[in-house]
């Protein structure tokens, strides 16, 4: 026991650690914590030498905790009465779809490449959250139709290509269609599972075999990780939601945007290799 405490005891901590920060965030932002749970895991992953499938793993298994956390967090939503269960039953089966293809496509990516993509990303996402406004409006509903099916499919691709859950650009497309900020949040967090689940699904399949891959690995999603992130970002996402209805929603907006342009930065800088 002391030897296994030795080896991996500061991975279990950091799990752990990283576990209830992303279920804090994911019921503040309904973003499911994948862009916190990608940039640790990866960081984690790369130090015990996994350099050429950490991203890939990162990426996977923070979309398999998604699952979990926002299926919890929409039910803590639901519970204050803030869920619009039309736009999840509508909109799931598109971004279902974007989903599967993201994470297939992500397969065939080099580290660097998915690195790079991430970071960017992350870095567009930082800078909305921190300098959007929510006035700004496309239109005064949500679309449906063709509009729907493809933005659903984008939000799918995107989210999957960077293991991150649906509020990450979902509650941003639903502001820009007129939705208050505070009803956007529960819908967003329900999408999370409809892109978590054929995502991590995709994701066994396309790294099954992969050389270079962490011990305990199923394809591409590490079970150790998964299990030991979600148990603690599920504990977590509740406590969120609860604050997201108490605390002022745009200034932590704008701390946690601030917080992810740290982030980006420097994934981009990895990926260029500086």
């Amino acid at each position: 026991m002391a030897d296994f405490l030795s080896q991996y005891g500061g991975l279990i901590v950091s799990l752990v650690a990283v576990g209830l920060f992303a279920g804090l965030v994911a019921g503040l932002f309904g973003i499911g914590g994948g862009a916190v749970i990608v940039p640790v895991l990866f960081f984690l992953l790369d130090g015990m030498g996994h350099s050429e499938t950490a991203m890939h793993v990162a990426v996977s298994t923070s979309l398999a905790t998604i699952i979990l956390t926002s299926a919890r967090s929409v039910m803590a939503h639901h519970g204050h009465g803030a869920v619009d269960w039309g736009i999840i039953r509508t909109w799931s089966p598109w971004i279902m779809l974007g989903a599967t293809f993201g994470i297939s496509l992500s397969g065939i990516m080099s580290k660097q490449l998915l690195l790079g993509l991430f970071g960017t990303l992350l870095l567009l996402l930082a800078a909305q959250l921190t300098f959007g406004r929510p006035g700004w409006k496309l239109a005064e509903q949500m679309p449906g139709g063709a509009t729907r099916a493809g933005l659903g499919a984008g939000i799918g691709t995107l989210s999957a290509l960077m293991g991150i859950g649906g509020g990450t650009f979902g509650v941003s497309l639903m502001t820009l269609f007129g939705m208050p900020i505070h009803r956007a949040v529960a819908p967003a967090a329900g999408w999370g599972v409809a892109i978590g689940l054929p995502g991590a699904i995709a994701a066994i399949f396309v790294g099954w075999g992969r050389e270079g891959l962490p011990p305990m690995s199923a394809g591409f999603v590490n079970l150790p990780a998964f299990g030991l992130i979600s148990v603690f970002t599920v504990l977590m996402a509740p406590v969120g939601a609860a604050l997201a209805h108490r605390l002022p929603a745009d200034n932590l907006r704008k701390l946690f945007g601030a917080l992810l342009v740290l982030v980006a930065a420097r994934m981009v800088w990895q990926a260029l290799g500086l």
